[in-house]
């Protein structure tokens, strides 16, 4: 088998594997990047909500906070600038009740807390004048800075940049294990095709759903973390949506709700709710969306929109998040030299929401931790 040196490898090319190659390729850097599918981003870059996320919720002082607060700045300036399809829409989180109500402060306190200062309380009249399908609507906080994208049209302008600065993609090209060597050097065994060898003076792993995995088969590294691999349902609307902003509800035990979503076209979709207990092998994972959710999916829906039946939602599609296990709102984990000290490495576990909105975020981090 041929072995090859090369500067930098990035193992998976979802939206955050795709931001870091360009980073690293426009800052200079020899970059491989390596996709053990047959296409990028057809992954949990493809199976979300495509909202750009204001940064609402996160616990303050979090490395999501901070990365998606710095991420949605960056990622509309990107779009402006490339032309990628997107809208700034805005959102609604709404309480329909008193109960729900009394949470709103604290939400609009974590929110400011987190650098969000557009976030903006309003009554209930007022929500129901800014889109009139809602029900009965106690108070609501809009969200200006919340937004929607074309997830594909950003990996390749994104990817288009990478390239033009050198940057190499590889699909089909799964790394099937590695060793560190003396020196920090990593010595990568990549599959596929024509199998090679790689000896890469940096590697990183934005592996996504495989990135604690694929870690565990390099050796030298310390063991990666528990994860816990959660699917998230859509359902789609049948028929034409009668709102212009996105809806949330108020965040209820274990998730941010079952929230109204639209996309570029005005289509709206409806999730994603959160599906435990599913097998932490994510060669195993199951992405169909079980019809029989319907019920509990239009009953979640009618709270805040209660003209929806039952019959307006067909199953759409299902994401996976891959979430560091241990609670239900766990952080972005990202180790660098300094953490696993084996090398000019860095290694990104827990990437789910707001990964989309904080790609380029994470893309700065990184480069600045392997500098």
């Amino acid at each position: 088998m041929d072995t090859f040196e090369v500067d930098v490898v990035v193992a998976g090319a979802g939206v955050v594997g795709i931001a870091i190659a360009r980073a690293l390729a426009m800052s200079g850097r020899e970059v491989w990047l390596l996709e053990r599918g047959p296409r990028f981003g057809e992954e949990t870059s493809a199976r979300n909500s495509e909202v750009i996320h204001a940064g609402i919720y996160y616990d303050p002082g979090s490395i999501k906070a901070r990365l998606c607060r710095r991420g949605r700045d960056l990622l509309y300036d990107f779009c402006a600038q490339h032309n990628v399809p997107h809208a700034r829409c805005g959102k609604l989180i709404v309480a329909t009740n008193e109960d729900e109500a009394a949470k709103l402060p604290s939400i609009a306190a974590r929110a400011l807390e987190n650098g969000v200062e557009d976030l903006v309380p309003i009554d209930g009249k007022m929500a129901r004048r800014m889109e009139p399908s809602l029900g009965k609507v106690t108070a609501a906080l809009h969200s200006p800075s919340t937004g929607i994208i074309d997830s594909h049209s950003y990996m390749l302008a994104m990817l288009t940049e990478a390239e033009a600065h050198g940057a190499q993609l590889q699909l089909q090209a799964p790394v099937e294990g590695g060793r560190i060597e003396e020196g920090g050097r990593i010595l990568l065994n990549i599959g596929g095709a024509e199998p090679v060898r790689l000896s890469a003076r940096s590697f990183i792993n934005a592996a996504g759903l495989w990135a604690a995995s694929l870690t565990d088969r390099i050796e030298g590294f310390p063991p990666s973390p528990d994860m816990a691999y959660v699917k998230g349902n859509y359902f789609t609307l049948s028929r034409s949506a009668p709102f212009k902003r996105l809806i949330y509800p108020v965040p209820r035990e274990g998730g941010l709700g079952v929230h109204l979503t639209l996309d570029l076209g005005g289509q709206a979709k409806f999730g994603p709710d959160t599906e435990w207990g599913g097998s932490n092998d994510p060669n195993s994972l199951d992405y169909r969306v079980d019809p029989a959710r319907r019920a509990a999916f239009a009953e979640a829906i009618r709270h805040y929109w209660p003209d929806i039946q039952e019959e307006d939602l067909a199953p759409g599609y299902a994401g996976v998040r891959p979430k560091l296990a241990g609670g239900l709102y766990p952080d972005f984990r990202i180790d660098g030299p300094a953490t696993h000290g084996a090398g000019s490495h860095v290694l990104h576990y827990g990437i789910e929401s707001p990964g989309l909105t904080s790609a380029l975020a994470i893309a700065e981090e990184t480069v600045n931790l392997l500098n």
